[in-house]
């Protein structure tokens, strides 16, 4: 546990910060990271020991009320914040709400712009999935000796705009692990083998949330079933209602409210007279 002053200037504690992440290089899988949009998400991440989260940049004040302690990257998204202003408006605002730092998929500029700012910025390499038209849909990306270089260019350029750490998605595991020792950057590894420092996953591909899950991911429970059980449960309980009113049987005497027969009869007098 260390303990940092936060960028609202609180005296806090986290679970890793920056440097313990840098200082983590070339130790793989040491980290474990989940998404986290709720209060009760942040929380259950805490408790299982998961050191790091990423949710959107609107939702860092409820994760904090969910967990203190978890190092919580903000996602900048495409549509909230546009022009540089609005980006660099965005990423202090998440800051000061809690967290510890930023992820963005935007050209380099704005990685250099923000880190700037020693905001600490994590890009997105490999699979992203709002750009999967220009790689012909959703596939791993750097199969090829041709791509991997690319690909390998791509994290080099990332680190010399002064990102501290990249998101790899769908990344070949083997080269995952090649580029990741050839690159100064903290890697997080979203189905791109255990060569990254950081293993990533959606909460809601472990928890089971849909009945399709991923290749690149494992559920863990199964919240579907639990969903499906709650519509079900829904369903029974609105149709008893229903007929329960179409047979009289709803409401009963005794969830109504009483009145007394003496007061009952002195207010028909008085509006009956």
């Amino acid at each position: 546990m260390a303990r940092v002053f936060n960028w609202a200037a609180q005296d806090c504690e986290r679970l890793i910060t920056v440097a313990g992440l840098r200082a983590s290089k070339g130790r793989q899988a040491a980290f474990a990271q989940v998404t986290a949009d709720t209060e009760a998400e942040a929380r259950a991440a805490e408790a299982a020991g998961i050191e790091m989260v990423v949710c959107r940049a609107r939702n860092v004040p409820e994760v904090r009320r969910g967990s203190a302690k978890v190092f919580v990257t903000a996602a900048l998204g495409f549509a909230e914040a546009v022009t540089d202003q609005e980006i660099l408006r965005t990423a202090f605002g998440a800051l000061t709400a809690g967290a510890d730092a930023v992820i963005t998929a935007r050209r380099l500029d704005i990685v250099e712009l923000l880190a700037a700012e020693d905001i600490p910025v994590m890009g997105h390499l490999g699979f992203v999935p709002r750009k999967s038209t220009w790689v012909g849909g959703v596939r791993a990306v750097g199969k090829s000796a041709e791509e991997a270089e690319a690909l390998f260019h791509r994290f080099r350029r990332l680190e010399d705009a002064g990102a501290f750490a990249v998101e790899a998605e769908l990344v070949p595991s083997r080269l995952m692990s090649e580029i990741s020792n050839r690159s100064g950057l903290v890697t997080v590894s979203l189905g791109s083998g255990r060569g990254a420092e950081v293993i990533f996953l959606f909460t809601s591909d472990i928890c089971g949330e849909a009945t399709c899950v991923p290749r690149h991911a494992r559920a863990y429970g199964n919240l579907a079933k639990l969903a499906q059980k709650m519509e079900e449960e829904r369903l029974t309980a609105l149709e008893a209602f229903r007929a329960d009113v179409g047979c009289g049987g709803f409401p009963a005497e005794s969830e109504c409210a009483a009145i007394s027969p003496d007061a009952l009869e002195d207010f028909l007098a008085r509006i009956d007279p």
